[in-house]
């Protein structure tokens, strides 16, 4: 049966406790960033094996069993295939060496260049005046591109040319690379194109390297924009054994124009994904993701807040549950 985690800044809050009464017992950690920047006079970065090792440690004595790293080390030069790239891929190579020492299993990254995801709206008015993100393609008319244009096949041959070099680290330090899609996933944004945005072009990056190293992080809501079976791509994907991590959230509408929803609303047959889920025997980190911000608190880091993370675990575990005892 899959992990009910959550994604937690790396150092203590009081909903790492409030989540583990609701039965959240696993961690997806984000890089300690208090290590960045040149007052950190101890020379270590965010990805070096004394800094992980404090956090996996911090999260332990909490309660808390750290499952995977959200985040990574500066990788725009890597993701575009720019001078540069081979300090970048030191680097996430450390990463992955200093999560095998300290068994954390899985590091999901992503390969959006220059811009990361992107919404037009952080506070669309939704159930009961609750704040939700929002993309319009149409509103990103004006927006200048990057520096430069970046084609498709600039960013495919980078990918191939990290992965050829970071699959054989993983596989030996016991590291899954789980691989996001693009958010949102459309051709391009400002000029950098993207290319994890449909079910084909998973398929040509997993059949690049038969890997247990090579999976994905399936995010139902950016797959449900390029694909309508969310249950099925989980059923394909998961058949491989090549899904390492799951977002569980979702939307409304189209890839150009979409808004996010509460966890009980939104376009996926969610019922059938977490059956899916289930069916196919995933015991990996699974977590919610992207949701609203509700009455009273504070819409500083949108799609973040902690209320709406708490109705989402309950959904997420109700579903849960009926999946099983429909099994019988």
């Amino acid at each position: 049966m899959f992990r009910l985690t959550e994604y937690f800044d790396p150092w203590y809050n009081p909903y790492w406790t409030i989540l583990q009464q609701v039965g959240v017992d696993g961690a997806i950690s984000k890089l300690d960033r208090r290590f960045d920047g040149e007052w950190n006079n101890s020379g270590d970065t965010p990805w070096s094996y004394p800094v992980l090792h404090d956090m996996k440690r911090r999260y332990e004595r909490h309660g808390l069993e750290l499952l995977g790293i959200e985040d990574y080390p500066p990788m725009d030069h890597l993701r575009m295939g720019l001078d540069g790239r081979e300090q970048e891929l030191e680097w996430v190579l450390e990463l992955i060496r200093n999560m095998g020492k300290l068994e954390i299993p899985m590091l999901c990254y992503n390969w959006m260049g220059a811009i990361n995801w992107v919404r037009t709206e952080i506070d669309r008015p939704s159930r009961g005046g609750a704040w939700v993100t929002a993309f319009r393609h149409a509103d990103m008319a004006d927006v200048p591109t990057w520096a430069g244009t970046v084609p498709a096949e600039q960013m495919w041959a980078a990918w191939e040319w990290f992965m050829d070099r970071a699959v054989p680290v993983a596989e030996q330090a016991g590291v899954r690379l789980a691989l996001h899609p693009d958010d949102p996933p459309i051709g391009e944004v400002r000029g950098v194109s993207r290319i994890f945005n449909s079910i084909a072009n998973y398929d040509r990056a997993m059949d690049y390297i038969e890997s247990e190293a090579n999976a994905i992080c399936l995010c139902q809501g950016n797959f449900a924009l390029f694909h309508d079976d969310i249950a099925g791509a989980i059923r394909h994907f998961g058949s491989k054994g090549r899904i390492a991590f799951a977002h569980f959230r979702d939307v409304d509408g189209t890839a150009m124009d979409f808004v996010e929803t509460f966890h009980d609303e939104g376009k996926t047959d969610k019922v059938a994904a977490m059956q899916a889920w289930i069916d196919i025997g995933f015991d990996g980190p699974i977590r919610p993701d992207h949701v609203p911000t509700l009455h009273g608190e504070s819409n500083d880091d949108p799609a973040y807040a902690w209320l709406g993370r708490l109705h989402a675990a309950g959904y997420l575990q109700g579903l849960r549950a009926a999946a099983m005892h429909g099994r019988g």
